[in-house]
């Protein structure tokens, strides 16, 4: 007998849909079949699609920048995230230099998502570090951490990490099968003056900032033979041009571009606004001409992430950019809104995609025997408005609607409440 069957359902595979019954025993999927089969659940799925758990890749909970904390700690960002469909995020450890600063970065950020609801992993990240990059790579893959972030910008703060560094990064990743992510803006095209007005964010860092930067690190993961993950993709030229001269990078696997929800619904006409300090991330949005070819360049982006990270209207009204902490909210309806522009395309950027870019597949993003029971079952047929106060999405018309959420053969989503859930660190 297993312990649950969602009949009469279209599950989800990497081939397209097929109608069958899904069953889970001990929290793994045990079978695919026609075949109806004694369970202790039974849940009729009614036609709807059975997707398997989602995974957002990019999240930012509890984070402090300056004097303020992001707003959603651990249990209430992987909540939001389950109300999405979200069953599994990659969070970040804080930068270090040194090897020996992994552990205690481990430690601590271990220590804060004790209460995640989710299942989660993390990346560990670098600031201009010290030891080898070989070092820095073994040190984080002790703690199951198989990706490493890092940035090309804010020398300001000392977090820049240089091109000699990157090169070595890249050549160790092939052979230790690790992912290096990398946060790409061209730090000599930044504008760093504290006196940048919210209006001119888009100006201060502008899509050529990005894509001579993404540019460069293609070329070197093409030399290299690394792995390459930009995360945060902005600009349409970006993604473009990735997209012609880096084909069989992006088809292998070898480079991989994530982009954002946001960088595909709002534009940087939004910084004119009263309450344009709202939608100030870093990059920036970009003009409406980019946001149209970004969506043009949809199939060549394999992930999406959040780079979740809100704050509450207090602490980013500001004059200044310099002033204002970076970062918006959206894990809640990330899939929604993606969902609504581009249909079913998207679902592998919300699943396997990401699952194999980080050494999670198959226990994440698909539904195959032996993987984690961690599904959803979405209704497309429906239409609906995100009515959310708190969210810069409110009032963005949406297709379709998650109906149940399970996270290891436990329902914890029912329609929209949040039941009860615990989720557990992923070694990768």
């Amino acid at each position: 007998m297993y312990d649950l069957g969602i009949i009469n359902g279209k599950v989800y595979t990497e081939l397209g849909f097929i109608n069958t019954n899904l069953y889970v025993s001990n929290g793994k999927i045990a079978a695919l079949s026609d075949e109806m089969f004694k369970c202790k659940t039974i849940e009729n799925a009614d036609g709807a699609k059975i997707l398997p758990g989602l995974i957002d890749p990019h999240v930012h909970f509890s984070l402090t920048v300056g004097n303020n904390t992001s707003t959603d700690d651990f249990e209430k960002g992987s909540i939001n995230g389950l109300l999405g469909g979200i069953t599994t995020y990659i969070d970040f450890l804080d930068p270090v230099k040194k090897k020996d600063g992994i552990k205690k970065a481990f430690d601590e950020r271990y220590s804060l998502a004790e209460n995640s609801a989710s299942d989660y992993a993390f990346h560990s990240c670098l600031a201009n570090p010290t030891d080898s990059a070989e070092e820095m790579i073994r040190e984080g893959l002790k703690y199951g951490i198989t990706s490493i972030k890092l940035f090309t910008t804010y020398s300001n703060t000392d977090r820049r990490t240089y091109d000699n560094y990157i090169k070595e990064l890249l050549i160790h990743s092939k052979e230790n099968n690790v992912r290096i992510v990398i946060h790409a803006e061209n730090d000599n095209l930044v504008d760093y003056n504290d006196r940048i007005l919210i209006k001119d964010h888009e100006k201060s860092r502008d899509s050529l900032c990005e894509t001579t930067e993404v540019l460069k690190l293609a070329q070197m993961a093409r030399i290299t033979g690394g792995n390459l993950y930009i995360v945060h993709v902005s600009s349409g030229i970006t993604a473009d041009i990735i997209a012609r001269e880096y084909r069989k990078e992006l088809e292998n696997g070898r480079i991989i571009m994530e982009s954002c929800p946001h960088y595909f619904i709002f534009n940087s006409s939004a910084y004119d606004k009263c309450d344009g300090y709202l939608y100030t991330m870093t990059p920036p949005l970009r003009a409406e001409s980019e946001r149209k070819l970004l969506c043009s360049n949809i199939n060549y982006i394999s992930t999406i992430g959040t780079d979740h990270c809100p704050f509450t209207d207090n602490m980013k009204n500001h004059k200044f950019t310099s002033e204002t902490p970076m970062g918006i909210g959206g894990i809640k309806y990330s899939f929604l809104n993606m969902y609504s522009i581009f249909g079913d395309s998207v679902i592998k950027k919300f699943t396997s995609n990401v699952a194999k870019a980080y050494n999670l597949f198959p226990r994440k993003g698909a539904l195959l025997p032996g993987a984690d029971a961690d599904i959803v079952i979405f209704d497309d047929s429906v239409t609906d408005t995100i009515k959310d106060n708190t969210s810069l999405y409110n009032g963005i018309e949406i297709q379709g609607k998650i109906v149940k959420v399970y996270l290891g053969g436990n329902c914890v989503v029912n329609n929209g409440k949040y039941i009860i859930s615990r989720g557990k660190y992923i070694k990768r």
